[in-house]
């Protein structure tokens, strides 16, 4: 009998990792650049000088990438999920009534 080899995917259960942005940042990213793009396209039909239009989308970029990355390695892959949840949850229950206390 022939033993045969098999290569083992060590990226199962793994969640979508590209140059450190995990999960749903890369669509973040992705969306930012393709806003970007439409923003440059919008001021180059308007007429505003093309050198002007490069610096404030390069401006642009950098700010989006930066804090697109900020955000990847504060929160990870359901961090910013988590964090959004949390804001959800009541401080306080105010109770009016005794009621509640009150066994029937």
């Amino acid at each position: 009998m022939r033993s045969s080899v098999y290569s083992i995917n060590k990226g199962i259960n793994q969640s979508i990792e590209f140059k450190g942005l995990k999960a749903q940042y890369i669509w973040y990213l992705g969306g930012g650049v393709v806003g970007l793009m439409i923003l440059f396209a919008v001021m180059h039909i308007i007429g505003i000088p093309s050198l002007a239009c490069v610096g404030i989308i390069g401006t642009a970029g950098a700010i989006l990438v930066f804090k697109i990355y900020r955000m990847s390695n504060t929160y990870g892959e359901y961090g910013m999920m988590k964090a959004l949840a949390k804001k959800q949850i009541p401080k306080w229950i105010k109770v009016y009534s005794r009621a509640v206390f009150i066994k029937l």
